[in-house]
């Protein structure tokens, strides 16, 4: 089982801790890690648990969290999609892993597999911040998309990267997932401040 950075016990459903004075509404996200060795325990995750620890960190209203760490195989890993979106009603969900050019890494293929709409802009955004650290974020082949009213994104792998990217790119997801008809997801200002319209903000 995945591990996170404190060494507890990463489980299956996570609730993060709410915020006092929110204005939000109870959101479901998704983690997905994808890696053949921490799928089969060979090492321990430290993408999901980077996730987990920014969703604790920067969300304010109730949210749970469903994670899951599947091998790279394509079929897998869109199923997996899938079942967190159509079955467990995940209103966001993020990969992590999977995204360079190596031949097994298929999660952008998967991911397009499962979307219905493709959000170009994820991926821009993702390679333009990576490109500020290293010359190989050419080579990353992340993108975001829609399934039904859930986001769906690919993060790299490593948790600094993890850091560097979600970041920023959460400031535009609540209101992304206004705009699917989702829950309002309110954000604790100092660590992500979201952007929404005047029209749309609740505070």
């Amino acid at each position: 089982m995945a591990t996170s950075d404190e060494g507890l016990p990463m489980q299956a459903v996570n609730q993060t801790t709410e915020k006092v004075d929110h204005v939000g509404e109870h959101a479901c996200i998704g983690i997905v890690t994808v890696s053949d060795r921490a799928s089969q325990g060979a090492y321990q995750d430290e993408g999901g648990p980077a996730i987990l620890a920014f969703l604790e960190e920067a969300i304010a209203s109730p949210c749970t969290v469903h994670y899951r760490c599947v091998p790279d195989e394509r079929e897998t890993i869109a199923s997996t999609l899938v079942e967190l979106i159509d079955g467990l009603g995940c209103d966001v969900v993020v990969t992590t892993g999977g995204t360079g050019p190596a031949q097994r890494d298929v999660t952008p293929e998967a991911t397009e597999d499962i979307i219905e709409r493709v959000l170009p802009g994820f991926g821009e955004q993702m390679r333009a911040i990576s490109l500020k650290f290293v010359p190989t974020a050419i080579l990353s082949r992340q993108l975001g998309g829609v399934r039904g009213t859930c986001l769906v994104f690919n993060l790299p792998g490593r948790p600094k990267s993890i850091r560097e990217t979600i970041d920023e790119l959460w400031r535009a997801v609540p209101y992304c997932v206004d705009l699917l008809g989702g829950p309002y997801i309110d954000t604790v200002d100092d660590v992500c401040h979201a952007f929404r319209p005047a029209s749309a903000r609740r505070r």
